[in-house]
């Protein structure tokens, strides 16, 4: 979710044929429309041959043709907004209710709060954990797993980030400062005692928040920060990704992938970084994987390996479904974290005034990346550590989860069990209040190493 995923568009070669104008963007939508009878016709077919009245739905042909049917509809459709399909949690041993709830709003950008319905107070503390989620193509239902690792131990809160094309022009516009914006007003909102997680592109910004709320004094300055697979300093073990968004220049990205939002969408002529051209570039980068868990899916569907086929359609149906990027604020981050490098050569400014980690003191800092991260390179997280050179060294932690890449970093099964641990001790160990000594995470598990940060 850095420049690698929250610019695909980097990983598109040449110049000629890729201008962007409005006309593109209907060109795309016609195109889509175009296809609606085809997608009538597969969905037709696979009714037909998986019909069981149907003599040939149990041979070899008809099984092939429906599967064939379900690839092409499904390769061919728009994916909405997923559901976070969240419906209750353990805690403390007792199964309890979840209600998901709008508790904060803004019009790029709603706070959901994951209530949990208690029939008695659960015996362990439950900190306020605001996890910040990607502006980055994706909807904050990718973070379905990272929201359930915390569930039972954490009263958890993310951001809902809104789709650019629905938005109206007249609600004005959204950039890096008013996303910076976005994350102080929530912490107020919140009321203080709140650790912060922020999930790849969102660690400059919080890291930001959180100097100009410490420059400021501000009481609701979170407890902790947590930094997850973040570009703090793209210049560290940069990839082809990170050099060529520096070779291309911002020029390049504002000619090459900014149009703006057709009618009859709410955001009609709003300048976007549009989603299907996300799309292209996040299938772009590991297209010849995507091929092959396509093939395995229409082998599943003719074996009839029901489970299989099931979870390629949970994870495409959460891959597939991207949103658009208010212009602004797509070419404002690009420039700043990946072409000026601004933040680590300190020269970020938000509304005008410099942003200074120097100014964190008491916010306790972790940082982890994925060994094999081939998005955010090692390292480049771990920069914040040296920004933040005033922070007492006994509230900074620098963790490597071995053997995960970037997505391993916020989910799937290493996450669970052994990042998400150290987070909650981390979490917990500076629940006491501003100046507790931060206990190290993960001293209780001790199957990976947690590296202390020394100056």
């Amino acid at each position: 979710m850095a420049i690698g995923e929250f610019d695909g568009a980097a990983t598109l070669s040449g110049d000629s044929g890729l201008l962007l104008s409005t006309p593109m963007y209907w060109l795309y939508e016609m195109g889509h429309a175009a296809l609606n009878p085809a997608r009538a016709l597969a969905d037709a077919t696979r009714l037909f041959y998986k019909n069981p009245a149907n003599p040939l739905t149990h041979t070899t042909y008809g099984k092939s043709m429906a599967a064939a049917a379900e690839l092409f509809e499904r390769s061919t459709r728009r994916y909405g907004r997923p559901d976070w399909m969240i419906d209750d949690a353990v805690v403390g041993g007792e199964r309890v209710p979840v209600h998901i709830t709008t508790v904060w709003e803004r019009p790029f950008c709603r706070l959901l709060h994951f209530e949990r319905a208690f029939t008695r107070a659960p015996r362990r503390p439950q900190p306020k954990l605001l996890i910040v989620a990607p502006m980055s193509g994706h909807y904050a239902t990718l973070l379905r797993g990272t929201v359930e690792a915390f569930l039972p131990n954490h009263d958890v809160f993310i951001t809902d980030w809104r789709n650019a094309q629905s938005v109206p022009l007249a609600e004005g516009r959204f950039d890096l400062d008013d996303y910076i914006d976005y994350v102080i007003s929530m912490l107020h909102m919140l009321g203080g005692d709140v650790h912060v997680l922020a999930v790849c592109q969102p660690s400059v910004p919080v890291l930001a928040a959180a100097a100009v709320m410490e420059a400021d004094k501000d009481p609701y300055a979170p407890l902790s920060m947590v930094l997850m697979g973040g570009p703090i300093d793209t210049r560290i073990n940069p990839n082809s990704v990170n050099k060529l968004a520096v070779d291309r220049g911002i020029d390049w990205f504002r000619n090459h992938v900014i149009t703006k939002v057709p009618f009859p969408h709410p955001g009609v002529m709003r300048d976007v970084y549009p989603g299907f051209l996300q799309l292209h570039g996040f299938m772009s980068m590991n297209l010849d994987r995507h091929i092959e868990a396509h093939r395995n899916l229409f082998t599943h569907l003719v074996k009839g390996d029901g489970d299989s086929a099931q979870k390629h359609r949970e994870f495409y149906d959460e891959y597939l479904a991207v949103m658009d990027l208010a212009a602004e604020f797509y070419l404002q981050t690009v420039d700043t974290v990946f072409i000026r490098h601004a933040l680590p050569k300190g020269e970020m400014t938000h509304r005008g005034r410099p942003v200074d980690p120097s100014a964190i003191t008491r916010v306790a800092l972790m940082t982890v990346e994925g060994e094999h991260d081939d998005i955010s390179a090692v390292g480049q997280t771990e920069a914040a550590h040296r920004l933040c050179s005033n922070l007492p060294d006994d509230l900074k932690v620098h963790y490597v989860q071995p053997a995960v890449g970037h997505y391993g970093v916020f989910n799937g099964s290493r996450f669970r069990a052994e990042i998400a641990p150290r987070i909650a001790d981390f979490v917990l160990s500076n629940q006491g209040g501003r100046g507790a000594s931060a206990v190290k995470a993960g001293q209780k598990t001790a199957s990976a190493k947690v590296v202390p940060i020394k100056h």
